[in-house]
């Protein structure tokens, strides 16, 4: 089972490293990973945050960083430590496959802690602001999925670990917006 996975995965990664590719994405996605690039929404979140709910702002601004924390240490310290899956770009089944946009960088791959990390923020942003903006889920969600599948498509990781970075960073994203919300922060 194990194995058809891994093939469904290698098929996917080559359909969005390979086939996908264009001068658009060659340029935007290498960007999108960075967080400079991002800079102005975070700025934005915190400005919101801080304007909106003032004193709170900052608490709410500390759960946030808690929850990309917690999804971060989870990802890089405990996942990959123990699956240890090579990056695509340093397997050797994969390498003349992958076309590189970025440095692959050492490491291992399984889960993305890219997604991990901003799928953490998303939803604990939507879980926070949600039913306040109508428009942070979609902003949210988008920029989180943007910086996702920017990692299948420079070439660092499977779509597997994206997807399972994802998901492990929205529970962590959940778990600490409702453990906020009922212990520190009282909204309702």
């Amino acid at each position: 089972m194990l194995e058809i996975l891994q093939h469904w995965d290698a098929t996917l990664f080559q359909c969005v490293n390979g086939s996908l590719s264009n001068p658009v994405f060659d340029a935007l996605l290498p960007w999108c990973r960075e967080k400079w690039f991002w800079m102005p929404i975070y700025l934005f979140v915190a400005a919101f945050a801080l304007l909106n709910f003032r004193g709170r702002g900052w608490i709410i601004l500390l759960g946030l960083i808690i929850a990309v924390g917690l999804a971060d240490f989870t990802s890089s310290s405990l996942v990959k430590k123990n699956v240890q899956r090579l990056r695509p770009c340093n397997d050797p089944a994969m390498f003349e496959k992958v076309q590189m946009r970025v440095p692959c960088g050492g490491g291992y791959s399984f889960t993305s802690s890219h997604a991990a990390n901003h799928f953490a923020a998303a939803v604990f942003l939507i879980a926070m602001f949600g039913g306040l903006a109508r428009w942070v889920r979609p902003v949210a969600l988008t920029w989180a999925g943007l910086i996702a599948f920017s990692q299948v498509y420079v070439g660092v990781h499977y779509p597997g670990d994206v997807l399972c970075g994802a998901a492990l960073g929205a529970a962590v994203g959940w778990w600490t917006a409702t453990t906020w919300q009922r212990r520190i922060l009282t909204f309702r």
